[in-house]
């Protein structure tokens, strides 16, 4: 064997077993950070989505997904908000217990909700710390470029996984005056840049990038060691995710022009919810196996 096959075998079993992440299988662990830092090194592209519940998360696990977020977005895709802004860390707390134990493979990372951790680098700690030792995240996210720079390294320092997010971050919707596509001047892509270095820098091991032009996702794409995850960001990111319920269409009313839907299971649910009350009704719900004697 030939010295530079030995260098690259010494790497190869430093980092431990490999994976393909999307539908990869008998490594007999869960995805890491490490998995995804390869990915990024080898140009393999992989998917994300959001997950509340150990239901569809296990059918996510099942279908090879690698990575699962227990997003804010839970406020209003799953507990009946307006916005992500009321979630709270209890309710993120119990959501993501529920994630992890419906899964087996995927990587858990779940947010810090807004109030969560801005106050200072110890309320993110204490609280990120919260995630893992109580709900069994692999990892945390939370949004802000500078302004969060001393957060996450206190996270990471500690042994917290952090995944970063920038340009559309829900959590500052009031301070944007709605949802807008975030870094279309020269000035605001140059800050977005900026920020996104300084993540890497601060110790982020991914990089949500939110509603920015396609372009600019590229350049960040291209400049960053670290993976970047995007959500109408364009096709050049690194990975995309998208909120279930957008993607298998339970979703009523707008539709952000990024989501593509790939299943219509609103109808579907409405059609067994309407066959059910049908049999109900016309007396043929229970039949006689169904029943007892």
């Amino acid at each position: 064997m030939s010295s530079n096959n030995s260098a690259q075998s010494s790497a190869a079993s430093a980092e431990g077993p490999g994976l393909t992440l999307y539908g990869g299988e008998g490594t007999g662990r869960r995805v890491t950070v490490r998995d995804l830092a390869r990915a990024k090194r080898a140009g393999e592209r992989w998917p994300m989505l959001t997950a509340y519940d150990a239901t569809i998360a296990s059918v996510f696990d099942d279908a090879g997904i690698p990575v699962l977020l227990v997003g804010d977005s839970a406020g209003n895709n799953h507990l009946g908000y307006e916005n992500t802004v009321p979630v709270t860390l209890d309710q993120l707390v119990m959501l993501t217990g529920a994630v992890v134990r419906g899964t087996k493979r995927a990587l858990i990372v779940a947010d810090l909700p807004f109030g969560s951790y801005q106050e200072s680098p110890e309320q993110a700690l204490r609280n990120g710390v919260r995630l893992l030792k109580e709900a069994g995240a692999g990892a945390v996210k939370l949004e802000g470029g500078q302004r969060s720079a001393r957060q996450v390294e206190a996270l990471v320092a500690a042994g917290v996984p952090v995944m970063a997010h920038l340009g559309l971050t829900p959590q500052s919707v009031h301070a944007f005056g709605g949802y807008r596509v975030q870094g279309r001047d020269a000035e605001s892509a140059e800050q977005l840049i900026a920020d996104a270095k300084t993540m890497q820098a601060a110790g982020a091991f991914a990089l949500v990038l939110e509603c920015v032009p396609e372009e600019l996702a590229a350049r960040v794409t291209d400049l960053l060691e670290i993976p970047t995850v995007g959500i109408g960001a364009g096709v050049q990111c690194d990975a995309q995710v998208l909120v279930w319920t957008d993607m298998a269409g339970m979703n009523t009313g707008h539709t952000a022009k990024f989501v593509k839907q790939y299943a219509d299971l609103r109808a579907a649910l409405g059609d067994a919810a309407k066959a059910f009350a049908g049999e109900v009704v016309g007396g043929v719900y229970p039949g006689p196996e169904h029943t007892f004697h």
